[in-house]
Parts: structure tokens; sequence; C-alpha cells
């Protein structure tokens, strides 16, 4: 069984395909003693870790006892092979998922809208003085907007 839960390089998963990729994996690996999950990627390794961090949360919560090793084996190789090339928003969206799993953080469901961007005090980037920003906006990984060059 082979399922593609890809997004691209350098960008975070919406939280629901974390949660989706969490649950399949669960489902897998309590189906049968002998299943085993393999993670692949294409590109850097944040994307990796993301899913191994998401589901060591995951599994800490409806994980049977004896799914402890498992998970200690996970932390390990995600601590000495993935984390020191974890993007921030990455991490950040670690610690989102955790907090839902906890229930510390609860989904808003809500539609969100941005109105405008705001900069406070003007960098200086080019000799002249000034500097002249871009802006891309995505939604749902489509970019929705592009401001002039």
């Amino acid at each position: 069984q082979v399922l593609d839960f890809g997004w691209p390089d350098m960008h975070t998963p919406a939280l629901e395909k974390i949660c989706s990729i969490c649950k399949a994996m669960d489902t897998w690996l309590n189906g049968a003693a002998h299943n085993v999950v393999v993670l692949h990627n294409k590109g850097n390794r944040g994307r990796l870790g993301v899913v191994v961090a998401a589901y060591m949360h995951y599994s800490n919560i409806s994980a049977s006892a004896d799914q402890a090793l498992d998970r200690f084996a996970m932390k390990r190789f995600y601590e000495d092979k993935v984390v020191p090339v974890g993007q921030p928003s990455q991490k950040r969206y670690i610690h989102y998922f955790s907090g839902l799993l906890s229930g510390s953080i609860k989904m808003n469901n809500k539609p969100l809208f941005l109105h405008h961007v705001i900069m406070h005090g003007i960098p200086n980037f080019e000799s002249k003085g000034g500097c002249r920003p871009f802006l891309k906006i995505y939604q749902a990984m489509q970019p929705v907007y592009t401001s002039g060059i």
C-alpha cells in the first residue's frame, strides 16, 4: 500500500493533512503486527521531520504502552537526523499540531481575510535608500495575488 501525502518543499502542510497522515500511519500500524511504515521524501529533511514529529505527538496519545520503544527510536532519529534542518514554520506547525491534540489550541474554521499589510519603517535595501517590497499571497498552496515587481 502506497499513499502520497506530498506538499511543496520548504512549505508546511495544512494541519488537516498532518492529521490525515498520522491517522493513516496509525491505522496501518495497528492493522497487523508485521505492518511497518516507510517514509520517503524528495528534497530537504524538514518535511520528513514534520511527519515524524507529528506522529510522535499523535502516537503519544493514541498508541498502546508496548509502542513506547518505537516512539523512542523515532525521537532519536528526529533529534539526530532532522531537527538541525527544520524550517521555523515547520517547527511552529508541530507545536500547533501538538496543541490541537492536547486541546490547548482550537481550530478556527472561519475564513481569514487579509485587508492590508503594514510595514513599520522602510528597510534600506538599495544603495540609494529605501526598498521596493514584493508580496505574493497564497491560498491553499495556490498564488492568489502577486504585487508588481
